[in-house]
């Protein structure tokens, strides 16, 4: 494909983006290709001759969008927002268009350049602490996800709790991780991976009404742990747990870390984007004790996949854990110390301008604009509460401090079930669902920037009639 090429068959391929975002919202949100009915609309072998793009784009629409789930629907309030604008799909492009590998500074010194400014304005944005700035003895780098970012964050944790031996041959010490009841599965992985064992990660019980971990019982794990000869290597809090966006104290887990030399790394992943705004960010109190901060920007921040915000106190702590320097990465640039080489922060050594994204979508919304986008999701979310509410036969079953709101049928976990099915199977919106003390629990989570009110509504007429159908307008199971 030359140049030419290129220019008229991009120009067609925005066009077929432009138009799946003008009509996503009167399609159907799922699937309804049973399993296999994607792959057996291709054929069973690549072609032998290559094939004109205007027959590729036509398969689109015959092989492709029957078999998608609709992230940007505007009545897609499943799991959490992934978000995407069209800032972030041309910096995407950009991105691949230059096909630039930027482990090394050398590689591609705007690759990483451009990247510490776009994290030091993100942290100017989230108003993070200055240790997390790149101008002092922190800094940021774009991880593919949170879920790297955990196991990232484990490794250095790990590499300090055990002066660098902790892999060492003939060292017996077991270390531990502690997290909430209510953190993510990527702990446990991230503790999986980095060789803690299956019991490596100490489950911490949390408040029964705010789900947030318990400090005391934080104190007694790690109390118990140094009885047995253990060592505590790293907390893992959250601020919006994926179940009900539970927010973790962090002053009490973080001077209780501090008391003990643990490192302490705080999951923010969904909820971070929200202290964009002055108000929400007291959600961040005693974030000044952490020594690694994530949040996605790719899932409330307009921002596309993948694209993970994360930031450590010490940087040099971080490098000297993950640097491996073979023979031939070696450079007159790494070697004269004054460079960063982002290789060094993350898992894989290989990395894409991601940066690119955050600078576009930054430029284009602006702190006000993003502001905008955080409070409409907020405001809808409030909305919504407030209908769950004056509804006799639902209930709240937790905070909704951010845009998630968490609710069920007092009838019960099978009238709760039938109901999220009955709702999903229309096509008209989709939920998805948790389990909060051990009941079944819809989650309604806003923050697609095609949802308006009108959709919140609807939906919530949607669900209304549906439990109407099972439970009777009052309640009773018909």
């Amino acid at each position: 494909m030359d140049p030419d090429e290129f220019r008229r068959h991009g120009h067609a391929m925005v066009d077929w983006i432009a138009d799946y975002w003008s009509t996503v919202a009167q399609r159907p949100i799922t699937s309804q290709d049973p399993p296999g009915a994607v792959a057996a609309r291709l054929p069973l072998a690549a072609p032998e001759r290559g094939e004109e793009f205007p027959a590729i784009l036509a398969d689109l629409d015959k092989v492709v969008v029957p078999g998608l789930t609709h992230w940007q629907h505007p009545n897609f309030y499943g799991y959490f927002p992934a978000n995407i604008s069209g800032p972030s799909v041309l910096a995407d492009l950009l991105s691949s268009g230059l096909g630039v590998q930027g482990m090394l500074w050398a590689t591609s010194p705007a690759c990483t350049e451009v990247e510490t400014v776009m994290m030091d304005w993100l942290a100017g944005l989230l108003d993070l602490p200055e240790r997390f700035r790149s101008t002092g003895t922190g800094g940021g780098v774009i991880q593919d996800s949170a879920s790297s970012a955990t196991l990232v964050a484990t490794l250095a944790a790990l590499h300090r709790a055990s002066g660098g031996q902790w892999r060492a041959s003939g060292v017996q010490r077991r270390y531990r991780a502690y997290t909430s009841t209510q953190g993510h599965s990527s702990i446990e992985k991230a503790a999986r991976i980095a060789g803690l064992g299956a019991d490596g990660v100490r489950p911490v019980e949390v408040d029964p009404e705010a789900f947030g971990m318990r400090p005391d019982a934080l104190r007694a794990a790690i109390e118990a742990d140094l009885a047995a000869g253990d060592v505590p290597a790293i907390v893992v809090a959250t601020i919006g747990t994926t179940s009900t966006t539970a927010i973790d104290p962090l002053p009490e887990i973080g001077a209780i870390c501090a008391e003990y030399g643990i490192w302490l790394h705080v999951d923010a992943a969904y909820a971070g984007a929200a202290a964009v705004c002055p108000e929400l960010r007291w959600t961040h109190a005693g974030l000044e004790y952490a020594d690694s901060y994530c949040f996605d920007p790719h899932k409330w921040l307009l921002t596309g996949f993948d694209c993970d915000a994360f930031w450590v106190a010490d940087r040099a702590g971080l490098v000297e854990a993950l640097t491996v320097m073979p023979e031939y990465l070696r450079n007159a640039a790494t070697g004269s110390g004054a460079v960063i080489d982002y290789r060094d922060w993350q898992v894989s050594l290989g990395r894409r301008f991601r940066a690119l994204k955050l600078w576009f979508v930054l430029r284009w919304y602006g702190a006000e604009g993003l502001r905008a986008h955080i409070r409409s999701g907020v405001a809808l979310a409030d909305r919504l509460a407030g209908l769950v509410r004056a509804d006799d036969r639902f209930e709240l079953v937790a905070p909704h401090p951010f845009s998630l709101v968490c609710f069920r049928l007092r009838a019960g976990d099978e009238q709760s079930t039938e109901l999220l099915e009955r709702v999903n199977a229309t096509g008209r919106a989709y939920l998805t669902h948790t389990r909060v003390d051990g009941r079944y629990t819809l989650r309604m989570a806003i923050g697609a920037p095609q949802t308006t009110e009108a959709h919140v509504r609807r939906t919530w007429e949607l669900i209304s009639d549906t439990a109407t159908v099972l439970v009777g307008p009052e309640g009773r199971h018909s």
